[in-house]
């Protein structure tokens, strides 16, 4: 967000860029869903967002998620999104605070999640967090280990698998883009858009690139809210 635009400009100017990013490669720009990353911001800050028509929030930390749904919990449409690393001991505060998780990345964080979402007699919409390049720094299950990671997520009923998400390698087109085509591969290896029919791909510097590889979903924050 430049200094000089309120974070409704700053939303505006971010949904522009995915109608035409959409529009280009032959996509309707509501294909793709802006998940406004609030991770650092204030309330006040998300309640202006809210005021502009953004209604999908995302955030890092279960114990930052928890504490800002509690505080908006008057914003009846708001929906919480958990994009950030999650360990099993947090997915009790995660499943109570959120509607969505990107970043199920084993066998065992499906387990808890299934049987704390299952415990407070709710849906919780769930994806499926790939390490596409097998970095270190990087969270995510291998490609090699979506199948038996898919397969438990679907033993759970209290979760509903909406799709894959991923993190490209920063500042680099050309690999961001063989992640994200790769992703796509993936999904269609796994059963294609019908089983996973989201892709959770692009941030702030690349997501014209994400919407042109596929992306159903892109992951914003610095764009609307400014530098964290």
């Amino acid at each position: 967000m430049v200094a000089s635009m309120s974070i409704a400009e700053s939303l505006a100017e971010v949904r522009a860029r995915i109608a035409r990013a959409a529009e280009a490669c032959g996509r309707a720009p509501g294909d793709v869903k802006l998940v406004a990353v609030s991770k650092s911001k204030s309330p006040d800050s998300i309640r202006e967002a809210y005021r502009a028509g953004q209604r999908a929030f995302g955030e890092n930390y279960a114990q930052e998620l928890d504490g800002k749904a509690r505080a908006l919990e008057d914003l009846s449409e708001i929906e919480w999104h958990f994009i950030g690393h999650l360990q099993s001991n947090k997915a009790r505060i995660v499943a109570r605070a959120a509607q969505v998780v990107h970043t199920v990345d084993g066998v065992a964080l499906a387990k808890e999640l299934g049987r704390r979402a299952e415990a407070l007699e709710k849906s919780l919409e769930v994806l499926i967090e790939v390490n596409i390049g097998g970095e270190a720094l990087k969270h995510g299950c291998a490609p090699s280990e979506i199948a038996e990671v898919i397969a438990e997520v679907r033993e759970q009923g209290s979760l509903d698998l909406r799709g894959l998400m991923t993190m490209p390698p920063a500042d680099d087109a050309v690999a961001a883009k063989l992640v994200f085509d790769t992703l796509a591969s993936l999904r269609s290896l796994h059963g294609g858009t019908t089983r996973l029919p989201e892709l959770s791909i692009g941030m702030s510097s690349d997501l014209e690139l994400a919407v042109a590889c596929g992306a159903t979903i892109v992951r914003v924050g610095t764009a609307i809210f400014g530098a964290r």
